[in-house]
This record gives C-alpha cells, sequence and structure tokens, in this order.
C-alpha cells in the first residue's frame, strides 16, 4: 500500500493511494499516519478496510502533499554508506556506521520549498531511501529481527550546509543537517511487504533536470536491516521513528558539482518509492 498525508502544514489528513489511482480517505479509521497508527496495527486494519471496500474515495487535486509520516520522534541518520560516496568524499568506506541525529522539524512535505540558511555558502542535496520504523525496537537480537519493526520505506533528501556541517561544525554535524526544510520526505509511505529488495532499488537526484546521483541501494556499505539492528543496540527506536540510510555519489561536495542557489529546482526519486520535487528559496528575514 501507498499511505500520504495531504492538506496545509499542521492540519494534513491520511489518504491511501490505491493501485488504480484513486485516492481513498482514511480519516474515519484514524486522525493521522503516526506512530500511534502504525503502532495499533494501522498498516492492517487500512489493508482490511481497503479489502473490504469501506475507504471512501477523496478528491485531492490542488491539495498539498505533507510528509507521509506526521512528525517522527527520532530521525537518525547514517552518514558515507555508500561506498562510492565514501570514495568522492576521500575516505576509505566506515568500519562501522556513522549515526548522527537530524533536528525532527526539519521534517517537510516532498513538494514543499527548501530554505536556504541565512550564511549559506554550500547547501548540497542528498537523495536517500528512509525507512519507517512500525514497532518499537531497542536491543534487537540480529539484523534478520529488523525486517519485523519495519513499517514501510520512503524517499528522503537528506539536506545539508556543508559550511556549517564541516567547518562550524564544532566537532559533530548536527547544525549542517538540521536547518529549516532539511529533510522532504515522500510523496509516500510505501509499506514494506511492497518493496521485495531494499538493497536492490535505483535512485538518482536532479538539479535543473541535470542529473546528479544515479546508483542503487546495493551500494550500500552496511544494508538496511544491519542499520536499525545497529541503531537498536545504542536507541530506543519508536514506531514513526525514520532512519536516512545514507546517500550514493553525485553531491555538490564531490567537487563535480555547483551547490544549490535559490531558484534552483531538485528532484529524488527511488524506484517504485515515488519522486519529491522542490524548489529553494532564500530563508526570509
Amino acid at each position: 500500500m501507498r499511505l500520504m498525508r495531504v492538506g496545509p502544514r499542521g492540519g494534513e489528513r491520511p489518504v491511501l493511494l490505491a493501485e488504480d489511482g484513486r485516492h481513498l480517505d482514511l480519516a474515519g479509521l484514524t486522525g493521522d499516519i503516526d506512530g500511534a497508527f502504525l503502532a495499533g496495527d494501522g498498516i492492517q486494519r487500512a489493508r482490511a478496510a481497503l479489502d473490504a471496500g469501506g475507504l471512501p474515495e477523496i478528491d485531492v487535486s490542488g491539495m498539498r502533499v505533507g510528509a507521509p509520516i506526521a512528525r517522527p520522534g527520532t530521525v537518525a541518520c547514517i552518514g558515507l554508506n555508500y561506498a562510492r560516496h565514501a570514495a568522492e568524499s576521500g575516505v576509505e568506506p566506515p568500519a562501522e556506521p556513522v549515526v548522527f541525529l537530524k533536528a525532527t522539524n526539519t521534517v517537510v512535505g516532498p513538494y514543499d520549498d527548501i530554505v536556504l540558511p541565512r550564511r549559506a555558502t554550500r547547501t548540497d542535496w542528498e537523495v536517500e531511501l528512509a525507512v519507517v520504523i512500525g514497532r518499537s525496537a531497542h536491543y534487537l537480537d540480529s539484523p534478520a529481527d529488523a525486517a519485523d519493526v519495519i513499517a514501510g520505506y520512503t524517499v528522503s533528501n537528506d539536506l545539508s550546509e556543508r559550511e556549517f556541517q564541516m567547518s562550524d561544525s564544532g566537532g559533530q554535524w548536527a547544525k549542517g543537517k538540521s536547518c529549516e526544510s532539511f529533510n522532504p520526505l515522500g510523496p509516500w509511505l510505501v509499506t514494506a511487504d511492497e518493496v521485495d529488495d531494499p538493497q536492490n532499488l535505483a535512485l538518482s537526484s536532479r538539479v535543473n533536470g541535470e542529473q546528479r546521483q544515479a546508483s542503487s541501494t546495493s551500494d550500500m556499505v552496511f544494508d538496511v536491516y544491519y542499520l536499525v539492528w545497529y541503531l537498536s543496540q545504542y536507541l530506543a527506536l519508536e514506531p514513526g521513528d525514520v532512519v536516512n540510510t545514507g546517500t550514493p555519489e553525485g553531491v555538490a561536495m564531490s567537487g563535480r558539482f555547483p551547490y544549490l542557489t535559490e531558484g534552483d529546482m531538485m528532484s529524488a526519486r527511488i524506484e517504485g518509492l515515488g519522486e519529491q520535487r522542490q524548489t529553494c528559496r532564500a530563508a526570509r528575514p
């Protein structure tokens, strides 16, 4: 299934996008697509209602599309998790996952504007496969157990202001990763049963129509299940939390492309998960 949220920021409505392209209203089943929905077997209940023909159709024409999961409690991110991205960054692939956290209010809709921070000089794109946690995960016994706690997958753009991340970092990355609007998600949350192999998905990004990234999740250093297991050894992952699993080669930090500027238009796409698009604008005074 493909789950999405439509409506103004803070007033999104839960919707199921059916295989035939119809949008079906989930408001009679849940108030939102959030951690409580996932923890309460929401996906199973939505599927049962769909199969029973009990969901009314809704016209979403002209409506804003929000992030497919309401504000998560945690956005955990993995750095340098694609071998060729590590190479373009001039480092060896890490011996264990590089973990950082991103402010949860960075999560915005897939078509919302990207706000370039004041003093920004090196804002960069990063298409990523995002994992949405569906059940509490703490001290999982093995990577194989991770499959049971994943609700689904979506497209993420883990934007970075490299000046803040590298030069003003104080030894950590959070300042360069947590700027306003720096984590568009969506357009959909695709349930885990619809993704045959998360390690065999094509992903790509474009800026002003020109290709920047084109790779596959097969280039990950640490696979999705390993990452969820690994994080569970340090964090108590909860339903609705998001894990950004790293970006492939082709970012501006490689030196091959210019950084983002006002008016630039980005797109990020993952096979089977949809495409998101944003326009960059300057932060308002």
